[in-house]
């Protein structure tokens, strides 16, 4: 039997914030595509009837040409600020989140040696006492077992008289 999930990976924010920014650049970039080539058939419509009409006609087919790139060029450099807005907000809340997860790892580091202090000092008291009871034992058992040495030999001098 297999361990791995079989549902797709979530992906994380990073990566969210980045396809979401790819999306608005393409986006932006068909959109100005899509109004400089209108712009360019508009233009070329414009052309041929101008042709067949007075030179006058030609002077404003020339001003229309240039009132309809200026438009596209407008609507591209709309499009460029826009994109440029998008990534710049989605950087400065990645360079937020990254801020707030060192923090958070900093304060958490210092948790865990607090933590650590702790128990090695209650380690070290627990160690002592324990050393200090374990002697004040083997000093009781060893007068103990001396008076009962001494009381046994007694007993046996006495019962060998």
């Amino acid at each position: 039997m297999s361990d791995q999930s079989t549902q797709p990976e979530e992906k994380g924010f990073f990566e969210k914030v980045k396809e979401t920014i790819e999306s608005l650049w393409e986006g932006t970039k068909d959109t100005a595509e899509d109004v400089k080539e209108v712009a360019e058939e508009k233009f070329e419509d414009i052309k041929e009837k101008v042709t067949a009409k007075k030179a006058t006609a030609t002077k404003k087919a020339a001003a229309t040409k240039k009132a309809v790139v200026k438009k596209a060029d407008e609507v591209t450099a709309k499009a460029k600020t826009a994109a440029a807005d998008v990534k710049a907000k989605a950087e400065t809340k990645a360079k937020a989140i990254t801020a707030k997860v060192k923090n958070e790892a900093v304060t958490a580091k210092k948790e865990v040696a607090d933590v650590k202090a702790k128990a090695a000092s209650k380690a070290k008291v627990i160690t002592a006492k324990a050393k200090t009871e374990a002697t004040e034992t083997k000093k009781a058992v060893a007068a103990k077992t001396a008076k009962a040495a001494t009381t046994v030999k007694k007993k046996a001098i006495a019962s060998s008289k």
